[in-house]
């Protein structure tokens, strides 16, 4: 699920000039003419019909057999149905959640596959995925993903990292110690993105996004914390990058399309110690441009600093909206051509248009507000809304995580959505919860 992540203030942002690369800067802006305004990425030159981006959730609703890995990972029909109903509500882009490159290591029970090793790489249903999220003209973006060290032990005892740093224990999941990776290792994890890339691209889908943050395999080659390699895959920032590149090229190479659409999913900061920092995150945004990457989409923090941190709500300056606007206004002033997306925290939708009109932003993401209401984009480009809905939870980042992947079952499933800006709604699924915690926390890891 996309995480709830305190955002610090970086107190040598500059404020964005007005300029040719910021001229959605005005005083007075009408919020849906702004966000419903078209971007055409720079490289792909594919458009995405307006500023809107449904960012990464945990879906869980493929297949899974706790004995047989051949038994997962298969889009269901609840999957198709989930994205057609985002479909409708008019997204410009609609970003899948994270796909798992190899059958034995996974974020969570229930996470789509795409392995080469699997019996069928389930190209017919992945093409009934793309025709359902692209059928009211939204661009369709794949999600691709290994979790590194970041695996429960129930799942995957003997995970793969860059070096042998153990998960932390945290929320009731439990992870082994990670074996190494070796360089033909490495190579093969390039590859497998590759190819999961080329299937997608095979389905319909518009490109994919390669999830480099919040404490993944691609994000702990980044961070030296967990990065302790004295080879060309370590070191230096450039080496620690290296893996990410290389990913990149080998897609382009097995795609063979310039259309195709590349985005990175990349930490504004860790928020633990050695972690990955925002001058190293600036500079690494660099290197993706270089390489060719049409958005980035800043995020932040890992699932191990949600245990490290005591501060547990994000930093805005003067009421802004968005937990990590500050970062994608100092990242925006370092890119020529990469787009930005900045996701998690909008509220209203001037608080959106005030973001893309200081030029803090491309693009707008939005992930929870989505399972809550799924028609929420289309209502506020229709100007018949202006807020986000609420809800009445305790200040629970899990809870919202778990309740956002029910949504998510019950759109899937043609249910009515429970509406959790309902004390009594809130109260009775809480119950329910605390029937099934921990299995149900355990579950609760997000995209």
């Amino acid at each position: 699920m996309q995480p709830f992540y305190p955002f610090v203030q970086y107190p040598f942002v500059q404020q964005p000039k007005q300029t040719a690369a910021f001229p959605y800067m005005v005083s007075v802006f009408d919020p849906v003419e702004l966000l419903g305004q078209p971007v055409t990425f720079p490289f792909s030159g594919r458009t995405a019909k307006n500023r809107f981006l449904k960012s990464a959730m945990s879906e869980r609703l493929a297949t899974f057999s706790t004995f047989d890995p051949d038994g997962r990972g298969q889009p269901t029909e609840e999957l198709v149905r989930l994205y057609e109903t985002w479909a409708k509500g008019d997204i410009g882009i609609i970003v899948t959640g994270n796909i798992q490159i190899k059958k034995d290591h996974l974020e969570a029970t229930g996470n789509t596959i795409i392995d080469r090793d699997l019996p069928s790489v389930y190209l017919q249903e992945w093409t009934e995925v793309a025709r359902a999220a692209k059928s009211q003209g939204s661009l369709v973006i794949g999600q691709l993903s290994h979790p590194g060290r970041q695996v429960s032990i129930n799942i995957q005892p003997y995970p793969e990292a860059p070096s042998d740093v153990e998960q932390p224990s945290t929320g009731g999941v439990f992870f082994g110690r990670p074996t190494p990776l070796t360089k033909d290792g490495i190579k093969d994890i390039v590859n497998r993105f590759a190819y999961a890339a080329s299937v997608l691209h095979r389905a319909g889908f518009d490109g994919v996004q390669l999830h480099a943050a919040h404490g993944y395999l691609l994000s702990q080659f980044l961070a030296k914390r967990t990065n302790m390699r004295t080879d060309e895959y370590g070191g230096s920032l450039v080496n620690r990058a290296q893996i990410l590149l290389e990913i990149i090229a080998a897609i382009k190479h097995a795609v063979q399309n310039p259309s195709f659409i590349i985005s990175v999913k990349l930490n504004s900061e860790d928020f633990i110690p050695e972690g990955f920092c925002t001058e190293e995150s600036i500079m690494v945004a660099k290197l993706l441009e270089i390489a060719g990457v049409d958005f980035i989409e800043v995020s932040g923090g890992a699932y191990e600093q949600i245990t490290r941190s005591s501060r547990d709500q994000p930093y805005t300056v003067e009421n802004r909206e968005g937990y990590f606007v500050e970062y994608g206004e100092l990242l925006r002033s370092h890119l020529h051509l990469s787009k930005v997306v900045a996701t998690g925290g909008f509220q209203t939708s001037h608080g959106m248009a005030d973001v893309i009109s200081r030029g803090a932003s491309d693009i707008i993401g939005l992930a929870k507000p989505l399972t809550a209401e799924p028609f929420l984009v289309r209502d506020i480009l229709r100007g018949e809304k202006k807020k986000v809905k609420g809800d009445k939870f305790p200040e629970s980042p899990m809870l919202r995580f778990v309740a956002s992947a029910a949504q998510m079952a019950e759109i899937g499933n043609g249910q009515d959505i429970s509406d959790f800006d309902n004390a009594f709604h809130v109260a009775r699924f809480i119950a329910k919860m605390q029937k099934e915690i921990p299995a149900a926390i355990s579950e609760a890891l997000f995209s």
